[in-house]
């Protein structure tokens, strides 16, 4: 066993208790002291009334005394006075000089005569001071009494009455105090213990729903049905309401960013899949022209008797640029996924337009084209010409490959307030609904479903793509609208320049 480091001890937390017993604790403190300060206030109180009482009947009586002793002053032991009538039961009475020691004393009992004071009970009344103030003295065998000496014109007497009804109407007041206390102190809790309980449930069911949200698998990726702060316990007017409402708030945010997550690993997921698919097909078709320049090369290499020279070399010739076409069409995307600026500068959509169809007329001679331009006037946006012009081209020529021949194109240009709209549209057969979706996805093509018997060249599936690449990069937009008889595609562009508004020539609608 290794052996505890000096000075450091293990640390053993004390369990702390729930907030319902400490609440409950606390109350029922707070009661014992407010009972406690109350029975104090009123027995304190009681006792001062009755003290104050005693006080004045023992000023009467300590007057009352030395006037009767007036009547003799001859008689400085005389305690004659006591016998007059309405004296109280327990009185006692005394004749002292002037250094205060008593020179005789006498106490009243209950429907008997006087008796005199022994030595020890008139020794507990000496030396008090002859001023009238009612003081506390012990006498033995009589209990506490408050006694009062006076100095009325040398005739000296000393009075005083027991204190056992204050007494006893002291300790029974303490003792219903206590007895009223104790009950009020166990009823008050037993109320508080289960008000407690009730006020304190709805936090209770916030805390197991906060405990049964920290069991749940969130590690594993689980983003719905979390158990949420039912209702009736989100009340903003409570505490326990706003813990409510603030958990509920925080597992909507968690549930959020699992989701969030989930979609970005789901996003990640498909680009790394796209990003295999892409790699594979730019591999095999780069693999195909490849294949042909090396198959052309070794029937070279073994003789020219095998093949003819001119048909090689226009093979290896047609492919080298199939795969020169593939490899720029590859570097172009790269580079706007890259986000590099293109060359800005003002360009007439109209005459690019035009120039496009012309140059589609040329190498489809099969198709039927059409341009029309719904404008009064020039046209511009800014951006890469020559970009624009590939979009343009791309959408023409996936026209002219993807329909047989016979199929009327049509070219538009409108003008709304802040974009330039070109439409490319054509009476083919259509793009089949699977492929609608993905139609604008890298290496997607259509050979299944739209006919290119009669095209020499095959489309690597990137035109649409870098189409819609190209025109994000100048702030647009490209869609696809295609039913069977009519395909069309639209290119959304910022404008810089509208058309002027007075013009003579409003729309021009001609073939190429």
């Amino acid at each position: 066993m290794t052996a505890r480091p000096a000075g450091r001890q293990a640390t053993v937390r004390p369990r702390s208790r729930s907030l319902r017993t400490r609440l409950l604790v606390l109350v029922t403190a707070v009661l014992v002291c407010l009972c406690a300060a109350t029975a104090v206030t009123t027995v304190l109180a009681q006792r001062a009334y009755l003290m104050g009482n005693l006080d004045d009947r023992v000023g009467d009586a300590v007057e009352r005394d030395a006037g009767a002793a007036a009547l003799h002053p001859e008689l400085t032991h005389d305690l004659a006075f006591l016998d007059e009538g309405g004296r109280p039961a327990g009185l006692l009475a005394a004749r002292v000089d002037a250094r205060g020691d008593i020179l005789s004393a006498a106490v009243i009992g209950q429907d008997t005569p006087r008796r005199s004071l022994t030595t020890a009970q008139t020794a507990a009344l000496e030396g008090i001071a002859q001023d009238g103030s009612p003081r506390t003295r012990v006498v033995p065998g009589l209990g506490t009494y408050r006694v009062a000496a006076l100095d009325a014109g040398g005739i000296r007497v000393l009075t005083g009455l027991p204190m056992d009804d204050v007494l006893d109407t002291i300790d029974g007041l303490v003792e219903i105090e206590l007895a009223v206390a104790a009950v009020g102190v166990t009823a008050a809790g037993v109320v508080c213990a289960v008000v407690i309980r009730r006020q304190l449930r709805p936090l209770g069911r916030v805390a197991a729903t906060a405990v049964e949200v920290s069991h749940a698998p969130l590690g594993r990726g689980q983003v719905t049905g979390l158990t949420r702060v039912p209702e009736r316990d989100t009340d903003p007017g409570s505490e326990a309401g706003q813990v409510g409402a603030a958990l509920n708030r925080m597992i909507d945010h968690v549930e959020a960013s699992l989701a969030e997550r989930q979609r970005g690993e789901e996003r990640m997921r498909r680009s790394e899949e796209r990003m295999r698919r892409f790699l594979a097909d730019a591999s095999h078709e780069l693999r195909t022209p490849l294949a042909s320049i090396a198959g052309y090369a070794e029937l070279m290499n073994r003789g020219t008797d095998r093949v003819e020279a001119g048909l090689a070399w226009r093979r290896v010739n047609a492919e080298s640029a199939r795969m020169r076409s593939l490899v720029e069409d590859l570097l172009l995307l790269a580079r706007l996924d890259e986000g590099r600026p293109l060359p800005s500068a003002e360009v007439d959509v109209a005459a690019l337009l035009a120039e496009a169809v012309w140059d589609a007329r040329v190498t489809g001679t099969g198709h039927v084209w059409r341009l029309e331009l719904a404008l009064d006037g020039p046209l511009l946006v800014r951006g890469d010409e020559a970009g624009l012009h590939q979009v343009v081209a791309n959408l023409l020529a996936n026209a002219r490959v993807h329909t047989p021949a016979g199929t009327t194109v049509t070219a538009t240009l409108e003008t709304t307030p802040t974009t330039a709209v070109i439409r490319v549209r054509d009476d083919g057969p259509g793009i089949p609904p699977d492929l609608l979706p993905a139609v604008f996805e890298r290496f997607t093509r259509a050979d299944t479903s739209r006919t290119r018997a009669g095209v020499p060249e095959g489309g690597s599936g990137l035109g649409l793509a870098i189409a819609a690449a190209i025109t994000a990069a100048h702030g647009g937009r490209v869609d696809v609208q295609s039913a069977p008889g009519r395909t069309e595609f639209t290119v959304e562009l910022p404008v810089t320049e509208l058309p002027p508004a007075e013009s003579p020539l409003r729309a021009r609608t001609a073939p190429v």
